[in-house]
């Protein structure tokens, strides 16, 4: 006869539940929402989502609900190989990386242990499942006898290694994120503790948050037996959840002066798919060709490039960029004169800024201390 325990409720299961419900929440807002940079919103909302499941068991095995519904243990355990993976294309997704056709390969490991899953441990009775559970969170209480034969033990103890094998994956897309970071603060001449950039403070935060998870999940692995620590790691990923939604409310429209572009833009015709594309090409374009190096670069002239409207163009610098085209403009110019300055140390500053594509001296040095925080003859001296 099985043994069982009552409900527990205690302020680790009210956090992991309002984690639960917040990201959920979250995730509907990325998955559905149509502002901002689409592709990495939705990578966000569906590790969110992911969240969600691994929360989700953890907190029934925590509460002792497993108990009367023990036919799901172990079903968010697939999750673990799509956690870093989805955090790595999210940042990338986030610097403008298209996801590209071999990205799907990032997804291998998530597949292959579900498969396996699925043959190795959904098809068992009762009794197994009901081992598994006791095994990791009661593993005091007495086994029930099993008739299940060798060969689904021996494919089954691959799970004794899930937690490794995440670890792997952890250290492995941390090291990734860090990386492709590093390059792109390099690329624009900014140290990596730089707050400049918007978009790569946010990128460098969520691998922080990321490494973050890591350390906590090797801290409670090694201080707790089986998985006893598991609602510590949830309470962290729940703090993580919230930090996320701090930091949506703090880029609402309701506490910015964007409600006229997003009128500006109710009625648009421009499509995700588009915008997309659109945004890919103008990347390629901005690194290979440089056009605006010459003084003559205007939205009319980069639309007719790319094949859309001026209209459509300025929507996607404003929706996926957040800048406005003036903005876009002295940004590229500016990492180009920053470059410039590094490399040719004997040029005038005047030419430079001509080479950049200013006609006024004035103007290229306003512009630089505006995005960089000093003058073009104190970065040189720097």
């Amino acid at each position: 006869m099985p043994i069982t325990y009552p409900l527990k409720i205690d302020i680790f299961a009210c956090l992991m539940f309002l984690g639960i419900v917040q990201a959920l929440f979250l995730a509907y807002f990325f998955i559905f929402g149509k502002r901002g940079n689409r592709q990495a919103n939705r990578f966000l909302g569906i590790l969110l989502l992911g969240f969600v499941l691994a929360m989700t068991e953890i907190l029934l095995c925590y509460t002792n609900l497993m108990f009367q519904m023990v036919w799901l243990i172990d079903f968010a355990e697939p999750t673990n190989f799509l956690f870093a993976p989805l955090v790595y294309l999210y940042v990338r997704a986030t610097l403008n990386k298209p996801f590209q056709q071999k990205d799907w390969l990032h997804f291998v490991p998530f597949f292959l242990y579900l498969i396996y899953k699925s043959i190795a441990f959904t098809p068992l009775g009762y009794p197994e499942k009901y081992n598994a559970y006791i095994g990791s969170y009661y593993p005091e209480l007495p086994h029930l006898p099993t008739s299940a034969g060798t060969w689904s033990n021996a494919i089954y103890c691959i799970s004794d290694y899930t937690n490794e094998l995440f670890l792997v994956s952890m250290l492995v897309y941390s090291t990734a994120n860090i990386w492709l970071l590093l390059n792109v603060f390099r690329e624009q001449n900014l140290p990596f503790f730089s707050n400049q950039n918007n978009s790569l403070k946010w990128a460098r935060q969520t691998s922080f948050w990321f490494i973050s998870v890591m350390v906590i999940f090797v801290i409670f692995k090694k201080s707790f037996p089986h998985d006893l620590g598991d609602h510590l790691i949830a309470a962290h990923l729940t703090l993580i959840i919230y930090l996320i939604s701090v930091n949506v409310i703090r880029n609402s429209v309701f506490f910015t002066h964007e409600n006229k572009e997003i009128k500006k833009y109710e009625k648009s015709s421009l499509t995700s798919e588009i915008q997309e594309n659109t945004l890919a090409k103008i990347n390629h374009l901005m690194e290979n060709e440089k056009p605006f190096l010459s003084d003559s670069f205007s939205m009319p002239a980069l639309a007719k490039q790319l094949s859309v409207s001026p209209h459509h163009l300025s929507q996607i610098l404003n929706e996926s960029l957040g800048q406005t085209f003036f903005d876009f403009t002295a940004q590229h110019r500016i990492q180009e004169a920053q470059k410039l300055l590094l490399e040719n140390p004997n040029l005038k500053i005047e030419e430079i800024a001509e080479r950049v594509g200013y006609n006024s001296k004035s103007a290229f040095n306003t512009a630089f201390k505006k995005f960089t925080g000093v003058s073009p003859s104190q970065f040189r001296k720097s």
